[in-house]
């Protein structure tokens, strides 16, 4: 399928789940995570999620980190296809921006070569990797910034696609994708 096929299918997935849905998939994920081999970095980058949206809850994620005594980095849109990235603390504020995604007002700018994990939001992926986000090109972006090392790891309450046919060299592949059922790596 095609980037704009599977964005359309797969908003309209989302649109089908329930509030209470969401919150237990989005534990299910989080609890998935729990076993995986990334808990020895230091720097780690979670998008907030966008309610309305319907994607999965990443709160659950952060109070793991939290738990684990990690550093949180959030992103922050600066202009079209551009994303900083501030350290999440007791005193950060957040504010919806223009799109309604939460995000620091202000903060301690971290730099990408910093982060060593990244939690990827995406609306699908497919069994070689390659994930479909919204289609403004934030995250591949930000990701061609982070060192070669840096784990991608998307987050998604729906199984993979065989193959999303469209991709392209600006494109950047995940290493790992988690739903509620299993982690799948690349």
């Amino acid at each position: 399928m095609l980037k704009s096929e599977l964005r359309l299918a797969y908003l309209a997935k989302r649109t089908s789940l329930s509030s209470e849905n969401i919150d237990n998939l989005s534990l299910k994920i989080a609890n998935a995570l729990l076993g995986m081999p990334i808990w020895h970095y230091s720097y780690y980058h979670i998008f907030l999620s966008i309610a309305k949206n319907k994607e999965v809850d990443t709160n659950a994620v952060m109070a793991i980190l939290h738990g684990k005594d990690k550093h949180i980095v959030v992103p922050k849109v600066t202009s079209k296809n551009r994303l900083n990235h501030f350290l999440l603390t007791d005193a950060t504020v957040l504010m919806p921006n223009t799109l309604n995604i939460p995000e620091p007002v202000e903060g301690i700018e971290i730099p990408e070569i910093k982060i060593d994990v990244v939690f990827v939001p995406l609306l699908a992926f497919d069994k070689l990797g390659n994930r479909v986000g919204y289609g403004k090109g934030f995250y591949d972006c930000f990701l061609q910034k982070c060192r070669p090392e840096t784990i991608k790891i998307g987050l998604s309450f729906f199984e993979p696609v065989d193959k999303i046919e469209d991709t392209h060299e600006g494109d950047v592949k995940l290493d790992y994708c988690v739903n509620p059922d299993r982690v799948y790596q690349f």
